[in-house]
């Protein structure tokens, strides 16, 4: 098993869990910051490895009047000054060939996004930017398929690889998880996630936008623990009700300490099988 580090911290093998958390979009550099510094005053207190996330522009919304995020140069800006201010590591998406060169100097971890898993160009020039690559699982694909796209990043030369399961379609409008993809994907040799937000997403379920079931993302979350996820995925928002994306699968920034010291107990437990 390869250990992933990101900055200081160390993700796979025996290594204590780590989050990676924050808003779904951009919404602002004020509320991003403010989200982010709860979420790092939470996982202190609490002693977990954390990650930043948060999308510096959102390409596949499902209405083109949707809400999108600031753009590269701005988000960019917004996350490097939230890497300074909070002193962690900072993820965003990427959706283009583009996009890889400029985010690769402010982020930590570079991420493709589901839909975007098998496109070749992409997954290999952002590896070859030998930045960690984090990529989401496609809702369409097996948890064996995932081994291809291993390849392709080691074929870069790179081996900061996480690979994460965010669910798979099941019939229209419907996702479920499949706890036996996190030790087929595991077996790799790479740290696996478990996004426990969008995997209760329901996409397309309001018509122009997601919805989705955030009342399940406390089950879901224990149960990947269990199976030994090596770090967890999770957006959230200090009010999703007002969130510009994604609020219904997010969970309420004051309900995250509670979960998370679950997730403490249930870890030290799964480690021992890791």
């Amino acid at each position: 098993m390869h250990t992933v580090n990101i900055g200081s911290i160390a993700v796979g093998g025996k290594n204590p869990i780590a989050l990676i958390a924050g808003p779904c979009v951009i919404e602002g550099a004020e509320r991003t910051l403010k989200i982010g510094r709860a979420v790092k005053e939470i996982t202190g207190r609490l002693g977990i490895p954390y990650i930043f996330k948060a999308s510096f522009d959102k390409a596949n919304r499902s209405s083109y009047q949707s809400f999108r995020g600031p753009g590269l140069e701005a988000g960019l800006s917004i996350l490097a000054d939230i890497k300074k201010e909070l002193g962690v590591p900072v993820l965003s998406d990427i959706h283009c060939v583009n996009q890889i060169e400029p985010a690769a100097r402010t982020l930590d971890v570079l991420q493709i996004p589901a839909f975007l898993c098998r496109q070749t160009d992409l997954v290999y020039k952002a590896a070859c930017t030998g930045k960690v690559i984090n990529v989401k699982k496609g809702q369409f694909l097996a948890p064996q398929d995932m081994k291809n796209v291993v390849d392709k990043i080691r074929e870069a030369g790179n081996e900061r690889i996480l690979l994460t399961e965010r669910g798979v379609s099941f019939g229209y409008n419907n996702l479920v998880v499949d706890m036996r993809s996190l030790p087929i994907m595991r077996s790799f040799g790479y740290p696996v996630v478990f996004d426990a937000t969008h995997s209760v997403q329901i996409p397309g379920g309001a018509g122009t936008a997601s919805s989705g079931k955030r009342e399940f993302i406390p089950y879901l979350t224990r149960a990947a623990v269990a199976a030994g996820v090596d770090a967890l995925f999770m957006e959230v928002h200090d009010n999703p009700e007002e969130a510009l994306s994604d609020g219904p699968n997010m969970i309420y920034l004051d309900k995250l300490e509670d979960l998370l010291k679950d997730v403490l107990e249930i870890d030290r437990i799964a480690r021992k099988h890791r």
